[in-house]
């Protein structure tokens, strides 16, 4: 048995249901019903509750991925310009010019060297495993 209720929709919410109505073959106060159900389920919460977790956990695994990015260049960076900084002797004043002329140069081929592998998806973080440790190789040991 069923009991007859008159309710009232704002006419955006009546299109809605029409239209999902039509689109599942079903009547509209299948819908309202469905809704109702859905709405006065107890484990409706704990569906809210799953979703947010699983979003949640997706969120968690991109941020450790953009922390393990983040400390892999932070690591990149200090090593070359470590290594940079031990192996360079400085220059007599005379030889300056033609080796800024040639650093810029060679900083001009690397920076269009660089926009290539952005525009191809190449990228060095995606040579590199996604099972080292994010602690691993942090050790400043050498």
């Amino acid at each position: 048995m069923r009991i007859r209720m008159n309710v009232y929709f704002p006419p955006a919410m009546m299109r809605d249901i029409t239209d999902l109505a039509d689109k599942k073959k079903v009547s509209r106060s299948s819908v309202i019903e469905a809704a109702v159900a859905s709405f006065l389920s107890p484990d409706d919460a704990d569906r809210r509750e799953a979703a947010f977790t699983r979003r949640l956990d997706r969120m968690s695994r991109q941020l450790m991925r953009l922390e393990r990015d983040v400390g892999l260049s932070a690591e990149t960076l200090a090593l070359f310009v470590r290594y940079w900084l031990t192996i360079t002797p400085p220059l007599p004043p005379e030889s300056q010019a033609t080796a800024q002329a040639k650093g810029r140069e060679r900083f001009e081929g690397f920076i269009e060297m660089l926009g290539r592998r952005l525009q191809s998806g190449e990228s060095f973080l995606k040579e590199i495993p996604e099972d080292i440790a994010p602690s691993a190789g942090t050790g400043h040991d050498e």
